[in-house]
């Protein structure tokens, strides 16, 4: 997570970096938020789905598809699920009894397809500084403060 270009305005735009930082973002944001609501103790939780691998439209060339391009296209397309099937993950972090935290994907075929369920992050996206860090630069960047705030632990 490159901290000092989150929105890569002074690096050289890479699409599968930036795609790859983007869901890391999205973890470590949901981690946080989760951190901070425990903390301030409304009833509300935070969490995180990945929908594996969809057909959907985001694979589609912007002028003539390269060799390479058809290539990724058909082998997508062995593994990938439908984009019905890849919402599932979404509904199920959204309107299942979780505990605050989860992360829901895939359960098949290395989390690229299959029912949803409670699936594992990557060490990077369990760090708590660096969600911590994220957090405050969302906060700098967008001018927007987390309403919440835990009352001080007394002192008794």
């Amino acid at each position: 997570m490159d901290f000092s270009d989150l929105q890569w305005e002074r690096r050289p735009y890479r699409p599968n970096a930036a795609y790859t930082q983007s869901k890391l973002a999205n973890l470590l944001f949901a981690a946080e938020l989760q951190r901070r609501l425990t903390r301030a103790g409304p009833p509300v939780i935070s969490t995180a789905a990945h929908p594996g691998i969809s057909s959907t439209n985001l694979m589609r060339p912007e002028k003539k598809p390269s060799l390479g391009f058809r290539v990724e296209k058909v082998l997508v397309g062995l593994v990938a699920h439908s984009a019905e099937e890849g919402a599932l993950p979404t509904l199920y972090a959204a309107t299942a009894n979780l505990p605050g935290d989860s992360y829901v994907g895939p359960d098949r075929l290395w989390g690229m397809r299959g029912a949803p369920t409670l699936v594992g992050r990557a060490r990077r996206a369990r760090d708590g500084t660096a969600a911590r860090r994220l957090w405050e630069v969302s906060e700098e960047l967008t001018g927007t403060r987390f309403p919440l705030d835990a009352p001080a632990p007394s002192a008794s």
